[in-house]
């Protein structure tokens, strides 16, 4: 039988590539001329959950609600290698990713549930991590309920710039994997996994990696997110809403592109913090207007207003 033929379209990774280093220089020269740093921080660091529920989602149909669970756990696993083996904080960055992707490694088998019941797998392995760093008999090694501190490490300055770097290798991973065979091959698994296995695609092998790119994504944020804020309990990291933001971000600007949770993070952030802090209450309005109109007459996210109709959108 005849391998599936997957061609690139070498013509679409030049516009790519300039959104790529647009977004990246934005946000390197945007301390020098905005002085709020944290929330450009944090900003990035929806972008890059944003762009990794779309490498796992976008691209193979899988919708991780417990996507927080792989931020949480680079989170930990930076800290504990500062706190216990006093890991200098770059090097405390690979064992934190390192860890997120074991457990994206242990919960491989979820792979073998679609829809719901994978969400709700998922979901329930995040909780059951939460469950396991602050349950108070490991205090002595995961600081249990009562949180982390990593002041002796605090640097703003260093920690935003990993940021930085990491934003640019997520969307790099985003940027290969609309321009090469492999990423077209993932998006024939989420269309119809039997006709692409049927076709030469080796299904459960593009499921993996994808699941262990967007696991190895949100690990090094995750890190990078510790480093930064240097205080932080493990409700903070492992919280259900950071995932939500997440996906809402990716529907809302639209899925298997690179612009689409781009997009969704300026918007919807954006928002956010201009009236969502000061006034909740017209925040949750106008958030879920946005959303149901979002449904029922932009499926595909905001993305397809730029071209509609056609694939070219980057």
């Amino acid at each position: 039988m005849r391998r599936l033929a997957v061609r690139p379209a070498p013509k679409r990774l030049i516009p790519m590539l300039v959104i790529l280093v647009a977004v990246v220089a934005a946000f390197a020269a945007a301390p020098r001329v905005y002085s709020n740093q944290l929330l450009l921080f944090n900003t990035i660091v929806y972008l890059v959950l944003a762009q990794g529920l779309n490498i796992i989602y976008g691209f193979t149909g899988y919708l991780p609600f417990g996507y927080v669970g792989f931020f949480g756990a680079g989170a930990y696993g930076f800290s504990l290698a500062v706190l216990h083996w006093h890991t200098p904080p770059l090097a405390a960055l690979a064992l934190g990713t390192l860890v997120a992707i074991i457990l994206a490694l242990i919960l491989t088998p979820l792979l073998r549930l679609s829809g719901a019941y994978f969400a709700v797998a998922n979901l329930a392995a995040s909780e059951a991590v939460l469950q396991i760093v602050s349950n108070p008999n490991l205090t002595d090694f995961t600081k249990g309920p009562y949180g982390i501190s990593l002041e002796k490490i605090y640097n703003p300055t260093l920690s935003y710039g990993a940021a930085v770097v990491t934003l640019a290798f997520t969307l790099a991973i985003v940027v290969y994997l609309k321009s090469s065979r492999f990423g077209l091959a993932l998006q024939a698994i989420r269309e119809d996994p039997i006709s692409a296995g049927m076709a030469g695609v080796n299904v459960v092998r593009g499921r993996v990696l994808a699941w262990l790119m967007s696991a190895l994504v949100a690990g090094l944020i995750g890190g990078i997110f510790a480093w930064y804020v240097s205080v932080f309990y493990p409700e903070t990291v492992f919280d259900l809403s950071v995932s939500i933001f997440a996906i809402v971000f990716a529907l809302f600007g639209g899925t298997a592109t690179l612009v689409g949770p781009i997009l969704g993070v300026l918007i919807l952030y954006g928002i956010y913090n201009v009236i969502g802090i000061s006034t909740p209450a017209y925040f949750q309005l106008i958030y879920g207007l946005l959303i149901v109109l979002l449904i029922l007459f932009l499926p595909n996210g905001i993305v397809s207003l730029i071209d509609r109709g056609t694939r070219r959108v980057p």
